[in-house]
């Protein structure tokens, strides 16, 4: 494989021309894609080109994992850890994700790949066949966005090749950075693309983006009402009797294994089951399309110890064997039709996972908590009767699995809000009272009268459910996040009451020492806030940085050259 025999980069004069501008050369391209790539397969080279270790990966995710004699375009999604040492910048990624939804942030250690992988039939290749693929890699999850972009720029790029792409990041390069909340406006290729950037703000569940009237852009833009969400109607459609038991698999962060017939398939369910808890973040690692030749490949298959806890989509028949150990997999094949309605899968016996031809099904022993929903499952199935179009049909379910994540984690935000220390407890002459520490018993006990069986229908053992979601990557994830906040919300409370305060008064009658003890811990505080992006009040830090500065003034001439070379 020769991984980038049209890789792009920027040119010395254009790198010149951003620095006269007064910004990085490529600093727009940075804020959306990593790089762009192409891999072709070459049938002499194989395998075996020793490139180093990033490179290596993305050709194998790049390409079907197993033969496929079909004919045609492809397009599928990879997920693979980063470089040790490789780090985007800190600034930027901490802004945007200040403000995204924790679902949406960029990722800090990993690459999210995008794939538009052709293959056609062409005498003058010894293999007969034309294999090659056009792949951006993004530290973005925006999986419909990317997909879309690719539909646009790959079948122009395999007629004219780098000039083309060439083009392109020129182009991405003049794009404004995403920021969350903002809607854009993105030129491609005599196409502009109009889409939303998602705010931690927005209402969960709230409405999809339609085309604004005020604008009157030439070309008219193509509206993406989304640019991460998948048809989760699709993904889902042989296995909504088992909602559900996908639902707290993904929940428990439970390993779980998809064997799909296509890379569009298994990175689709993967990137489906992950989103099934959203608001909630999935903390464990996740793979939308996993490779015998994957660098974690035996990190992740060895039989010493028991399976990681995380979810990867494989192809390659030989990973039946390999995961033979693993708790829950899922086979799936192509859909098939019962009638009107998708043939629905079963679930299995991890016993009878033994043969190449295994069919397809849910093997494991694994007993839901929760009792399903007889009603989404009767609505869906006549849906489909009724021919519902499928993005009715996952606007449905996508409904249905966000109000069961709400109704399963608005308890825990409850509870944890009361560990929160009153705001009359913080002085500005003490430093900030601590958050009162999880109690998971103490929790249990708020269920009687404040649990999930206020916003929820569903029956089933919902305390047996909290008690194995504290043993979770998923519970530890969210606490600390929940926990980082609540520090930083304590911080901002007493900054504000530092500045609320009669500072001048208090150092009237205090020694020099104290006074330059004073001023050290405000300037300390101060960095600290501006470097964590805290959300004060605005005017706080202005009138902390003024507060500072009229003391220093009104210290002797050698303290004063002390404070300043602090």
């Amino acid at each position: 494989m020769n991984p980038f025999d049209g890789s792009v980069s920027p040119r010395h004069e254009e790198a010149e021309d951003a620095a006269a501008e007064g910004r990085c050369p490529w600093a727009r391209f940075s804020s959306w894609l990593e790089c762009v790539c192409v891999v072709t397969f070459d049938l002499e080279l194989g395998q075996a080109i020793e490139v180093r270790r990033l490179k290596t990966s993305i050709c194998y995710l790049s390409f079907p994992d197993s033969y496929s004699g079909s004919l045609g375009d492809t397009q599928f999604s990879f997920r693979m850890r980063q470089s040790v040492g490789r780090r985007g910048s800190r600034f930027r990624d901490d802004i945007y994700n200040r403000d995204a939804p924790v679902t949406l942030q960029r990722e800090v250690s990993h690459f999210c790949g995008y794939v538009y992988f052709r293959q056609v039939k062409d005498v003058s290749v010894k293999r007969g066949y034309f294999q090659k693929s056009l792949v951006l890699l993004s530290r973005l999850p925006y999986t419909h966005m990317f997909h879309m972009l690719l539909q646009i720029i790959a079948p122009e790029y395999f007629e004219k090749l780098e000039p083309c792409l060439e083009a392109v990041c020129n182009e991405i390069d003049q794009w404004p950075s995403p920021e969350p909340g903002l809607t854009l406006n993105l030129p491609v290729m005599g196409v502009v693309l109009q889409v939303r950037i998602p705010s931690k703000t927005d209402k969960p569940g709230g409405s999809p983006l339609r085309q604004t009237a005020k604008e009157n852009l030439l070309p008219a833009p193509t509206v993406l009402p989304t640019i991460h969400e998948l048809d989760l109607f699709k993904c889902f459609q042989s296995m909504l009797i088992h909602l559900q038991m996908l639902w707290e698999l993904v929940l428990l962060g439970e390993p779980l294994v998809i064997m799909a017939p296509s890379p569009t398939i298994s990175s689709e369910t993967v990137l489906a089951l992950i989103s099934s808890i959203c608001p909630l973040k999935f903390c464990s690692d996740f793979r939308p399309y996993f490779t015998i030749h994957d660098s974690e490949f035996r990190e992740y298959t060895t039989r010493t110890q028991a399976p990681p806890n995380v979810v990867l989509g494989v192809t390659n028949p030989f990973f039946i064997k390999t995961f033979q150990t693993w708790p829950h997999i899922i086979r799936l094949g192509e859909t098939k039709m019962a009638g009107d309605l998708p043939k629905q899968i079963k679930v299995k016996k991890l016993a009878k996972l033994k043969t190449l031809d295994t069919k397809p099904g849910i093997y494991t022993a694994y007993k839901t908590f929760l009792h399903k929903d007889k009603i989404l499952i009767k609505r869906l199935l006549k849906g489909i009767q009724r021919k519902r179009p499928s993005e009715v049909q996952s606007a449905i379910l996508r409904r249905h699995l966000l109000e069961l994540t709400q109704s399963f984690i608005i308890p825990l935000e409850r509870y944890m809000a009361s560990l929160m220390p009153l705001q009359r407890s913080v002085t500005p002459w003490k430093t900030p009272p601590q958050i009162r520490p999880f109690s998971q018993d103490e929790f249990m006990a708020t269920l009687d009268h404040s649990g999930p069986q206020l916003t929820s229908v569903l029956k089933g053992d919902w305390m047996g459910l909290y008690r194995k979601f504290f043993r979770s990557p998923n519970f530890d994830g969210w606490y600390r996040h929940r926990h980082r906040e609540m520090v930083q919300k304590l911080e901002c409370l007493h900054l504000e009451v530092i500045c609320d305060a009669d500072l001048l008064g208090w150092t009237k009658d205090k020694s020099e020492v104290e006074i330059v003890d004073l001023v050290l811990k405000l300037r300390e505080k101060l960095i600290k806030a501006q470097r964590q992006q805290l959300q004060v009040k605005d005017g706080v830090m202005d009138k902390l940085d003024a507060f500072i500065k009229s003391i220093i003034s009104s210290l002797p001439d050698d303290l004063q050259t002390v404070l300043s070379t602090h």
